[in-house]
């Protein structure tokens, strides 16, 4: 039995907590798609191992570890299923987010209780309208990976111009569990098991202080800051988020290399008797796999390296830096996808059955270039045009 919490955790014991479920997760991959949803069992033990405590302030039983911790405990689970690493990492990732917000709306999350968890869904599409102290908000959203597990959202939307501005302010808003509906409609080809259903509001009341400006966000300066003051809370936010959907990506094509080695050791063409070990395409595709795994990780630590020591020396991050790394973190799944195709090739015959593990990688992958994260086009475009002299057209770095 893992501690509650404790001073004493090290990186080093959740990362090798996470390796030690890995086999454990693999096997639970097949419950995960059938249900919908990573398995409640699953749930249990990464509030046991204290996964969701990595970024979670101190002040509520957290351990306000660097986010290079996070990340690795992600790719590390992803190993033995992407769809658990991707509901851990939208989840675990709120608890950071929770800390920008206004002190009251973080007591209301975790003052009785600090394992309490919140799912998202970003899209601006809730309807708002401004009333005395907050705000009457309704809408439907989608892709809200692992809701059933949450008692909290948070939910995009954008509060109208006021006269003379031009432009909508986008702000998160934290509800309660009382105040929506999860819509069970999750039926995909990839990421089955994160249960990314649809959310309902219908007229809740959400006070001003559970709100969170995007702007705060990006100018690193948000209303939690005054009580949670770590380093860690002062790096922009879409750097936070936009990785904890696209590293479990990285995890996930790592246990396909590791499925494509065991599968290779035993496999023989029937057509041609060849063993797939000995066989240039794939001792090809086994290692540039490989290669682009360790590189995607330690662009990955590096980025957050950077970013650390900037926010502790109390460093601004330059924009150009953050659009560079916005654009790595958008390049991932679209990387691990190709890598992961030319792996199936190789499985022969076996890669078209649902029950190889390979091929849900595939799908897997493929279904998490579909977030608007990982859409690597209009970041690739503005990272080139800033390289080039180009002004920045994204603000969500």
């Amino acid at each position: 039995m893992y501690p509650e919490a404790s001073a004493a955790v090290t990186a080093a014991d959740l990362i090798a907590r996470a390796r030690q479920l890995v086999p454990l997760l693999a096997q639970r991959a097949a419950q995960a798609e059938q249900a919908q949803k990573v398995p409640d069992e699953t749930i249990a033990d990464f509030q046991r191992a204290g996964f969701f405590r990595v970024l979670q302030p101190k002040r509520f039983g957290g351990y306000e570890m660097d986010p290079e911790v996070f990340y690795q405990i992600q790719m590390t689970i992803a190993e033995g299923c992407m769809s658990s690493a991707w509901v851990y990492g939208v989840v675990a990732v709120h608890n950071w987010q929770l800390a920008l917000f206004d002190e009251r709306a973080q007591q209301e999350v975790w003052g009785e209780n600090g394992t309490v968890l919140t799912s998202s869904t970003y899209m601006p599409v809730g309807k708002v309208v401004p009333v005395e102290g907050g705000f009457q908000f309704s809408g439907r959203w989608g892709f809200s990976s692992g809701s059933e597990h949450c008692d909290w959202v948070l939910l995009g939307g954008l509060i109208p111009p006021k006269a003379g501005e031009t432009a909508p302010e986008y702000r998160t808003f934290l509800v309660p569990r009382r105040d929506y509906q999860v819509v069970r409609n999750w039926d995909v080809l990839g990421l089955k098991g994160t249960g990314s259903h649809d959310i309902v509001v219908e007229g809740a009341f959400v006070p001003d202080y559970r709100t969170h400006k995007s702007i705060d966000g990006f100018m690193c300066n948000s209303p939690g800051n005054a009580v949670n003051t770590a380093p860690l809370y002062r790096l922009p936010f879409a750097q936070i988020f936009v990785r904890a959907v696209s590293t479990a990506s990285i995890g996930a094509l790592q246990g396909a290399v590791n499925l494509f080695r065991e599968q290779a050791a035993k496999r023989v063409s029937v057509n041609t008797g060849q063993k797939t070990t000995e066989d240039a395409g794939a001792q090809i595709a086994c290692a540039e796999a490989q290669a682009a795994v360790d590189e995607m990780r330690l662009v990955l630590l590096r980025n957050f390296s950077s970013m650390m020591q900037a926010a502790r020396d109390g460093q601004a991050i330059p924009v150009e830096t953050r659009v560079e790394y916005r654009f790595q973190s958008a390049a991932v799944a679209e990387r691990c996808a190709t890598h992961v195709n030319r792996l199936l090739r190789y499985c022969g015959g076996r890669g078209i059955y649902l029950s190889n593990p390979i091929t849900r990688t595939f799908l897997d992958l493929h279904a998490a270039r579909a977030h608007v994260a990982n859409n690597i086009d209009p970041f690739g475009r503005n990272y080139g045009g800033v390289l080039m002299g180009q002004k920045n057209t994204d603000f969500f770095i």
